[in-house]
C-alpha cells in the first residue's frame, strides 16, 4: 500500500513520534522503504567552514547527529532507508522532494500552533499538506 514513504524529521520529540508511524507501516508493508529527510534551514556557520573544515554546502557531522536516534529506530526494525541531509526551507523543499520521486506517503509531525502562531510563522506541515501529490500524514 504505502511501500515508498518520505520522512520529514529534525530530531525534535514531534518528528519522532511521526518516525514512530513510519516505522509501524513500513514494518506491516512487504517492500516498504522509508527516506528520511533532514533539512536545515540555515545556513553554515563561519565556525562551522572553518572548524570541521567542511565545504560551505555540505552539512556538519554534529548537524547530522540530531537524526541519529531516528536513524536507530529505523535500523533496529531492519527497513531500507534512505537518508536525505540538505539546506533549504523545510516546507517548499519536503514538497519537491516529494513531487519529485512520486512517493506513496509524507509522513512528519507537527508542533500544534494555534492559529495565530500559524498565521504569523506559518505551518511546515500546513504547507505540505496543501502543495504534496500524495496523501499525508502529520503526527500530533
Amino acid at each position: 500500500m504505502f511501500k515508498k514513504i518520505l520522512l520529514a524529521a529534525d530530531g525534535s520529540p514531534h518528528s519522532k513520534r511521526a518516525a514512530e508511524r513510519a516505522v509501524y507501516l513500513a514494518k506491516w508493508t512487504e517492500g516498504a522503504t522509508i527516506t528520511l529527510i533532514h533539512v536545515l534551514n540555515d545556513v553554515p556557520s563561519r565556525s562551522d567552514v572553518m572548524d570541521e573544515g567542511v565545504n560551505s554546502r555540505e552539512i556538519p557531522n554534529h548537524k547530522k547527529e540530531r537524526v541519529f536516534p531516528i536513524q536507530e529506530m529505523i535500523e533496529k526494525e531492519n527497513i531500507p532507508m534512505t537518508i536525505l541531509h540538505t539546506f533549504g526551507e523545510p516546507g517548499p523543499t519536503i514538497v519537491r522532494e516529494a513531487n519529485s520521486k512520486e512517493y506513496d506517503m509524507v509522513i512528519l509531525g507537527s508542533r500544534g500552533l494555534n492559529q495565530l502562531q500559524q498565521m504569523v510563522l506559518g505551518s511546515v506541515s500546513h504547507k505540505v499538506a496543501k502543495r504534496v501529490q500524495c496523501p499525508v500524514m502529520i503526527v500530533k
